[in-house]
């Protein structure tokens, strides 16, 4: 259902300044880590809105009215998350509305469905819940399909607009897709349509990336902006034009060269990630893949297994750490361990070939290493990860050494990302492309 009504912005457009305020002392005491602010950044990015400034407010009406007070006066669009639940310290609304002098009233249709949603689900309905069922009277709906928050939008005062959405982040991920990126792109203060597309890269540094591709970084349309995660580097490229189509014809020449300068560097685009890749290229062969896992504690079968229908090519793994486990699971002989040691290019060799054979998949991708804080040594440093990809070609090994400052789950993260990639590139050196 979409209920945004032109009436809201009577008349007038939102340009794109916008900020972003959350709400919540759970965030401002660190309980929570603010997710959701990353997560609506990187969503204003890729639409190409100018994101200016971050805010986070505890649950005190006096310092919310004066952070929305305060944004009003400086931005187009407000995007506030957190503080629309049933409970006295959930007071975004209220507050929203007193700041402006604006009464509550009760949309009946609202908490009818507040009632039916918990009703169903047999939970106890509470009195505080009708609170969620009041907004100003102008105020449009945005409507939660799976919680009993609903937000609002809501023009105050001309020029500027707030849009409230619940902290619960798959319930604020799954309003913004279905209300607010159809109502900004109508909206935007702008008669050209953007449309962006996010490349995914691994492999090389966001300054190396960056480097290589210096000369496309100050076009003005389309634009190319890089930002890296740990692992990962992604290059967002942002076009304008008159119709999708325009924007389009802007966009594709620019993938292209992109690609061709990149080659294998760039494993997929927009919501593509490594597994989803790898499980891609391994369905195009018709083939499986089994894992043995040592330092990740099966944290590569879990990226694997999170991808919907894995199950076709995805054939499960081996959680090894004991020397035993190595042995009598993946057939890894115990001479190899004794003279090589667990982490080591023999023995991840080995485990790949036993994941394979013991599970019966056409490739076995093991990992085994260091990941600290504890447990290294001069010859064989923390931080220090072997990899093997086992395949129908045969059993290919490599080391990598990620650094013992990283930290424990940093080079966890790390060693998933490089075996997964390696299993890519071999896929692809067989002459497959996706």
């Amino acid at each position: 259902m979409w209920p945004i009504a032109a009436k809201v912005v009577a008349e007038e457009e939102v340009s794109s300044e916008v900020e972003i305020l959350c709400i919540g002392t759970e965030l401002l005491l660190g309980n929570i880590v603010n997710g959701n602010a990353r997560w609506l950044a990187e969503e204003l990015a890729s639409l190409g809105f100018a994101h200016y400034r971050q805010t986070v407010v505890g649950d005190n009406v006096e310092r919310l009215s004066e952070a929305v007070l305060e944004a009003a006066d400086r931005c187009s669009l407000l995007i506030t998350t957190g503080g629309l639940g049933p409970t006295p310290d959930d007071l975004t609304t209220a507050t929203i509305a007193s700041a402006f002098q604006v009464p509550l009233e009760e949309r009946e249709v609202i908490w009818q469905g507040i009632q039916q949603k918990l009703g169903v689900s047999g939970r106890k309905i509470a009195l505080s819940n009708r609170k969620q069922a009041l907004f100003p009277a102008t105020a449009e709906i945005l409507t939660n399909a799976t919680g009993t928050a609903p937000g609002m939008i809501w023009s105050p005062k001309p020029g500027f607009t707030v849009m409230t959405f619940p902290g619960v982040p798959s319930e604020l991920r799954q309003m913004w897709r279905d209300t607010a990126v159809p109502w900004l792109k109508i909206h935007c203060g702008s008669s050209k349509l953007l449309m962006s597309r996010q490349m995914r890269f691994t492999g090389i540094s966001e300054s190396a990336l960056a480097e290589s591709v210096s000369d496309l970084l100050n076009s003005a349309n389309p634009t190319v902006a890089p930002y890296a995660s740990l692992g990962d580097v992604k290059l967002r490229l942002t076009a304008s034009g008159r119709t999708i189509e325009e924007a389009q014809q802007l966009l594709q020449p620019l993938e292209d060269e992109l690609r061709q300068r990149t080659g294998e560097l760039c494993y997929g685009v927009d919501d593509q990630t490594l597994p989803s890749v790898v499980l891609k290229l391994l369905r195009q062969r018709g083939q499986t893949i089994a894992v043995a896992e040592s330092c990740t504690g099966g944290r590569i079968g879990a990226e694997l297994a999170a991808i919907p229908g894995a199950s076709d090519v995805f054939l499960g793994g081996v959680i090894a750490y004991s020397n035993r486990i190595k042995h009598d699971l993946l057939d890894v002989p115990y001479h190899l361990l004794d003279e090589h040691g667990a982490v080591s290019n023999p023995v991840v060799e080995a485990m790949a070939q036993g994941a394979r054979g013991r599970l019966g998949a056409d490739w076995g991708l093991a990992v085994s290493g260091i990941a600290g804080p504890g447990g290294g040594t001069d010859d064989k440093p923390v931080g220090l990860i072997h990899l093997a990809v086992a395949g129908p070609d045969g059993c290919h090994a490599s080391s990598e050494h990620f650094g013992a400052q990283r930290g424990r789950d940093a080079i966890q993260t790390l060693t998933v990302v490089r075996g997964l990639d390696r299993l890519r590139r071999q896929l692809l050196s067989r002459g497959y492309v996706h």
